[in-house]
């Protein structure tokens, strides 16, 4: 990427966003031990090299994993040329819980945070409840994050429309409120339908929002995985996607070629549609990923 944006250390996220050539991004998942934490190093070690705009971490179902995450965000932020995005989530913590969090990313030198709601402890598809000393949306943890420090904050998009937001104009309502709050930047959440992207952008411009959103890329590598992932959260699999996966569904390395087939096309589709970049969904493995990225780049497209 050596004709893209200068690295996020020299400028802001928002200026590389805004830059004509596309930002690429990856997203890790908090390692549950010690092992897949090495696991994880060995995956950051083998994207460094692309250059990527941004990292981030997620928290675990239901706001767990969160000393692990703040640590090895931290981490990559220390001992990396790496811009680091720190998480943050409302799940089980009381707003002085949340404004530690927030202090300990900024010691670290992280000066990016995504805000999220969180899905609840019982998994996506349960009632949310605010911790008693908590708050009860996203909006709220930027409005907070924008009070505690120099912040750029990025926030959750959904192309398919938040299950709990009723509708996918009242979810983009949502996103628009919280761009006026101080968000600066949206990642949406794994789709396969690029209409469904190009829609969300065009309600959101259509309410005077010109935030930049960033598609979230997962490449269907493992099926089954993949499948219980969209149905927890609300993402459909569209029937154009199964009909290719389908026939293969019991042999690994045809889903992988398939799915990696389809995931590079949506990138593409994405980018001619005007998308500031590509967040990919690594699921801890660089192999997929870089894959992709090779393909995009001999393209000229990245």
């Amino acid at each position: 990427m050596t004709d893209g944006p200068a690295p996020t250390s020299s400028r802001s996220l928002l200026e590389d966003l805004r830059h004509p050539r596309p930002c690429v991004s990856f997203e890790f998942f908090p390692p549950k031990d010690d092992a897949g934490e090495e696991v994880l190093w060995r995956t950051i070690a083998d994207l460094e090299p692309l250059q990527p705009t941004f990292v981030s971490v997620t928290y675990g179902a239901g706001g767990t994993s969160q000393e692990r995450t703040v640590r090895v965000t931290s981490r990559i932020a220390e001992q990396s040329r790496i811009c680091a995005i720190g998480h943050l989530t409302l799940v089980g913590q009381s707003r002085a819980e949340i404004e530690q969090v927030l202090k300990q990313y900024a010691s670290a030198g992280i000066h990016h945070v995504l805000a999220l709601r969180g899905d609840p402890k019982g998994g996506p598809r349960e009632p949310w409840e605010p911790h008693p000393g908590g708050m009860d949306h996203a909006i709220e943890l930027v409005e907070l994050a924008r009070e505690l420090g120099d912040f750029s904050i990025g926030v959750a998009a959904f192309p398919e429309g938040h299950p709990d937001a009723g509708g996918r104009d009242p979810d983009a309502d949502v996103l628009v409120a919280k761009h006026r709050a101080g968000a600066e930047f949206a990642i949406t959440q794994f789709f396969f339908r690029v209409q469904d992207y190009v829609d969300l952008v065009e309600r959101t411009r259509a309410r005077g929002s010109d935030l930049p959103i960033v598609p979230g890329i997962m490449p269907i590598l493992n099926f089954g995985q993949v499948a219980r992932m969209a149905e927890l959260s609300g993402a459909e699999i569209p029937r154009e996607v199964l009909d290719v996966i389908e026939p293969v569904a019991d042999d690994k390395d045809a889903v992988r070629t398939r799915g990696i087939e389809l995931a590079t096309q949506l990138c593409r589709d994405l980018l001619a549609a005007g998308a500031p970049g590509l967040h990919f969904i690594t699921l801890n493995r660089s192999k997929a990923t870089r894959e992709i990225f090779q393909t995009l780049r001999s393209e000229g497209l990245v």
